[in-house]
């Protein structure tokens, strides 16, 4: 049910009612009241397209908050996770070609609300297997959980004791108004996400003071189910409002008769030119459709469009992936939270990305930038985005020291394979599993992958408060002077957070320099076709996008993320569960690699782009008419440049024709 705003806006104001009488002894105060019920009526119409675009975005963004939450809770790999996120956006594909086809002809304010209506249901069912498959369940050592009584974990029999649970339960303003909105949607979604990414997943349903693990603990989940419940409820509001709207708004007289009009107005102004027939007459499916092979056609035969299109592609495949698993990426390179990964993110790369889409504009209108301009405007972007993007493998951490993991446990670097090295002859004696995951943290600053395999023979106190003693792999270490240890992982090195400013620094600027050419992109796009092929035009974009990127990227980068899993969580009913730890260098390089090749290879499509526009201009030829169309070039040169004259590329700067978004 997405389309652009711009579109959104086109569509409303597509099929005026012209006024049948414009004669002069219309009085002055008609024409005012004409024109202040237009415009209260448009203000209506982008205040609440507005809103909607809000809970879109917010919905979307939040999903992407709680990609390691889901992953957590359901025990599931990032592979699926990427199934799931990707699973966003199929909703659209039956429908997105139709209604930017046949939407101009149908009750615009009243498919728009019943798309708040799919959305927010949508948005409550991905909330309810929280309240069908019963209260979370995490590892824990039976001792750390309520118990103040010395018990030996080396001498637990893992193999009879059940694992343990917790139960818990105008013009410009028009321009301006829906677009910000769009990018304040964001913000707040990943702020709702922080907020319930320090809620335990339970709230409500257990007491809170069982619970042994804290929000920096691998198994910890957040309330991700609230962020949904919510977002539905925005959805619900903000569909109300089109369900009164009228089919058509009357177009002020100002407008009709101005001389000069924006990119959007002559791109109504173009198809009003056959607004002339009976409505019953446009209305016709058969009508309508009889026309859509030929247009699908001169689409696919303007070389700008179809290399633009793959650019993008493959471009959106690179970013929607890098967006998904940031989150991840954050909490497993740099040892954050998932609170503060989400804070982070809101906070301060979406007003990056939303600066860098108005910094854009801003550049296209002051300069007045012409196609080819806006071509090198987005070449240049990405360029430049992505050699940013390079500093970032510099700036990583190392692996956590992880006893039969990352390092021996004597202190040497491991080499051997994990699932034969987490023994060892410290903890020969102790019945342990190898599948376990209840990492405590010795004095040395060596984690371990549970105390039973750190050879701890003794505890005491309980929940978060629990110390281990006597732990004879601890004692074996080679900077050991103690053998105790505590609940919990170990803290990443001193070098860590000083690595993660400089992420952050280095991350804001490659998003603010990614988001410059959006907007210079999307003009791109609108001028290489002719207006009355916008629409659908855009409509197809959208798809390929949602179809192309939206759904593989995050699957493929979950799967290669996945690759880099150094100990993987059991499902309590057997199989594979979730990732516990990833191998940090490898996750840097599969991560960063797999974001950087994509885009490289969008910027070859994008100078392929800025080619064929070189190839085409030619100034001393143009000739522009009085509406500002191309006029007839009569030489054959020229003809031969292009495919057929209805989808010739408007490569000039038409004054006052630039788009403001």
């Amino acid at each position: 049910m997405e389309v652009s705003s711009k579109e959104n806006t086109r569509f409303f104001s597509n099929n005026t009612i012209l006024p049948v009488d414009r004669s002069s002894f219309k009085s002055e105060s008609s024409a005012s009241r004409e024109k202040h019920s237009c415009c209260g009526g448009i203000k209506i119409f982008l205040g609440a397209l507005s809103f909607v675009y809000f809970a879109k975005a917010l919905s979307g963004s939040y999903l992407k908050s709680t990609i390691t939450q889901i992953e957590r809770r359901f025990d599931i790999p990032s592979s699926l996770v990427g199934v799931i996120d990707g699973s966003f956006e199929i909703g659209n594909l039956l429908i997105i070609i139709l209604v930017s086809y046949f939407g101009a002809k149908l009750h615009r304010p009243r498919i728009i609300g019943a798309g708040c209506l799919i959305m927010s249901a949508g948005t409550f069912l991905i909330a309810m297997p929280q309240f069908f498959m019963g209260r979370y369940r995490y590892e824990r050592f039976p001792s750390t959980i309520n118990s103040t009584v010395n018990i030996s974990p080396c001498l637990q029999d893992k193999s009879q004791t059940p694992l343990t649970s917790l139960e818990k339960s105008q013009a410009k303003i028009n321009e301006g108004c829906v677009q910000t909105v769009a990018i304040i949607g964001p913000i707040f979604g990943f702020l709702l996400g922080s907020l319930c990414a320090k809620l335990y997943v339970d709230i409500g349903f257990v007491d809170l003071d069982s619970i042994t693990i804290t929000p920096k603990d691998v198994q910890w989940v957040g309330a991700w189910w609230l962020g949904y419940l919510i977002a539905g409820v925005i959805s619900v509001l903000a569909g109300i409002p089109f369900w009164f709207l009228p089919k058509h708004l009357p177009k002020p007289e100002s407008r009709k008769d101005s001389s000069t009009s924006s990119e959007q107005s002559k791109f109504i102004i173009e198809d009003n030119k056959d607004q002339h027939k009976p409505y019953q007459q446009q209305t016709k499916i058969a009508e309508m459709a009889k026309d859509f092979l030929p247009s699908l056609k001169c689409l696919f035969g303007n070389p700008v469009y179809i290399l633009y299109l793959c650019a993008s592609i493959i471009q959106f495949n690179s970013l929607i992936g890098m967006v998904t698993y940031k989150p991840k990426y954050i909490e497993q390179q740099y040892g954050q939270t998932s609170s503060k990964t989400n804070f982070v993110i809101g906070l301060i790369n979406i007003p990056a990305v939303a600066f860098g889409i108005f910094s854009g504009g801003l550049v296209m209108k002051k300069f007045r930038i012409g196609v080819l301009g806006a071509a090198k405007l987005s070449l240049g972007s990405s360029f430049f985005g992505y050699l940013l993007l390079l500093s970032l493998f510099a700036m990583g951490c190392e692996n956590s020291e992880v006893a039969g993991l990352t390092v021996s446990y004597h202190g040497t670097k491991q080499t051997t394979d994990y699932e034969q090295a987490v023994f060892s002859e410290c903890n020969s004696g102790c019945s342990c599993s190898k599948n376990d995951w209840d990492p405590i943290c010795g004095e040395n600053g060596v984690t371990y992958i549970s105390a039973c395999l750190a050879g701890c023979q003794a505890s005491n106190g309980s929940g978060k408060n629990t110390v281990f003693f006597n732990c004879s792999c601890v004692g074996t270490f080679e900077s050991s002077q103690s053998s105790s240890a505590v609940v919990g992982p170990c803290q990443k090195g001193n070098e860590c957070p000083k690595m993660f400013l400089y992420f952050l620094v280095i991350s804001v600027i490659t998003s603010y320099t990614l988001s410059v050419g959006g907007t210079p992109g999307y003009i791109l796009l609108l001028r290489c076709i002719k207006p009355h092929l916008k629409s659908f035009a855009l409509g197809i974009y959208t798809l390929a996008i949602r179809v192309l990127a939206g759904i593989p990227a995050p699957v493929y980068f979950g799967v290669a993320i996945d690759t880099t899993c150094l100990k993987w969580g059991s499902k309590r009913c057997g199989g594979r569960g979730a990732c516990r730890l990833y191998d940090s260098s490898a996750l840097r390089y599969v991560y960063l690699g797999l974001t950087l090749v994509l885009g490289t290879v969008s910027i070859f499509f994008s100078v392929a782009v800025l080619w064929v526009l070189r190839k085409r201009s030619s100034p001393p030829d143009e000739t522009l008419s009085a509406n500002g169309e191309r006029g007839t070039c009569g030489t054959k040169s020229r003809k031969d440049n292009f495919v057929n004259s209805d989808c010739l590329i408007q490569s000039t700067y038409w004054p006052e024709k630039e788009t403001r978004l």
